[in-house]
């Protein structure tokens, strides 16, 4: 199904986003958690709500890859075509910041896991808002992460705005490999 940046969900969601809120959303394989990169209280809500450690730090996604080009900038031509040659799919780079996202971001990193998606509801959501969405998956730390908005709501009840839409097809989460070493640090 594809969700146009003006569908009714896609614009509640980003209202809710713009006033502070986390949501619940599907990637590829898994539900996850988001809200805007530049709300400090947002990202600190996410990080209680998941009882992860903001020094671990966060990925950024979106449905663009024109959403990353502040990052990209500061990579050679190559690094640049390798990203874009993965993308839009499961593929997340850690990329060096240059202190251009804040350490809530990017933790105790000097880089900052970027991905674009294919998943149209990311698509949508990252158009209407005109940037990146953070993004970890939709569970408290230790679980697994949510496959369906049931357990999603059954993880974190009412402190969470859904979209519409389904998980797509993949069984794994992205593969996340570090742009400079080329070293896979999580499989897919």
């Amino acid at each position: 199904m594809v969700f146009p940046p003006q569908h009714p969900r896609i614009q509640q969601a980003v209202r809710h986003l713009h006033a502070g809120g986390v949501l619940a959303y599907p990637t590829e394989a898994v539900w996850g958690l988001g809200c805007r990169l530049d709300d400090r209280a947002a990202v600190q809500h996410l990080l209680a709500l998941k009882h992860r450690p903001v020094h671990k730090g966060l990925i950024l996604v979106s449905g663009d890859p024109a959403h990353f080009a502040f990052l990209l900038e500061h990579c050679t031509q190559e690094q640049q075509q390798r990203l874009l040659a993965s993308w839009p799919g499961p593929n997340t780079w850690l990329v060096p910041h240059h202190h251009l996202v804040p350490q809530w971001i990017s933790g105790r990193h000097p880089t900052v896991a970027i991905r674009v998606s294919a998943h149209p509801v990311i698509r949508a959501l990252s158009a209407a808002l005109g940037g990146p969405l953070v993004s970890t998956s939709a569970n408290p730390q230790g679980l697994s992460p949510a496959r369906s908005a049931l357990r999603c709501r059954a993880y974190f009840g009412e402190a969470l705005h859904y979209c519409v839409g389904a998980v797509g097809r993949s069984n794994n989460p992205s593969q996340i490999r570090d742009l400079i070493s080329g070293l896979i640090v999580r499989p897919g």
